[in-house]
């Protein structure tokens, strides 16, 4: 995916798939440590987020199988698929592995983007969704559309 700038947020990644296959009840902002060259590929945008999740382990977060492409013209090349620590509070840390033990939810990579030049992870707690709700969920996206497209044409008169 291509990068796109927002608000003065260098957007690189977006994962469309979790917020289709879940409710997403709340979000949170979080540093990305990277190594070396790691960098350089998710400014280029080589961030795949479709299988990435979010763990707590021992007072840390991680996430795992979130793949970053090795730079192209690195000398040394990192594990594409490592597991990468997550920069938070520790009260913010405490709070969602409580919220994630006790409601059975998930904690799910939203988008990774560049703010003032660090990189963050934007993480979901977010609550799967059955067959049905996906249904109701395309129903309700296309009707929206009809609607939009019904009050553009009365716009142009």
């Amino acid at each position: 995916m291509s990068t796109v700038k927002k608000e003065g947020v260098l957007v690189v990644a977006d994962n469309r798939q979790a917020r289709r296959d879940f409710f997403i009840l709340d979000k949170i902002e979080a540093g990305l440590e990277l190594k070396g060259s790691e960098v350089k590929s998710v400014r280029e945008g080589q961030v795949n987020l479709k299988e990435g999740y979010v763990l707590e382990d021992r007072g840390e977060m991680f996430l795992k199988g979130v793949h970053i492409k090795p730079y192209e013209y690195a000398s040394q090349s990192l594990n594409p698929d490592r597991t990468r620590k997550l920069l938070l509070h520790k009260k913010e840390i405490r709070r969602w592995s409580m919220e994630t033990q006790q409601k059975g939810l998930t904690m799910v990579p939203l988008r990774v983007y560049f703010k003032n030049g660090r990189a963050k992870l934007e993480i979901g707690l977010a609550k799967g969704k059955k067959r049905f709700d996906k249904r109701e969920t395309i129903k309700q996206r296309e009707s929206n559309i009809e609607i939009d497209r019904a009050t553009k044409g009365r716009q142009k008169r």
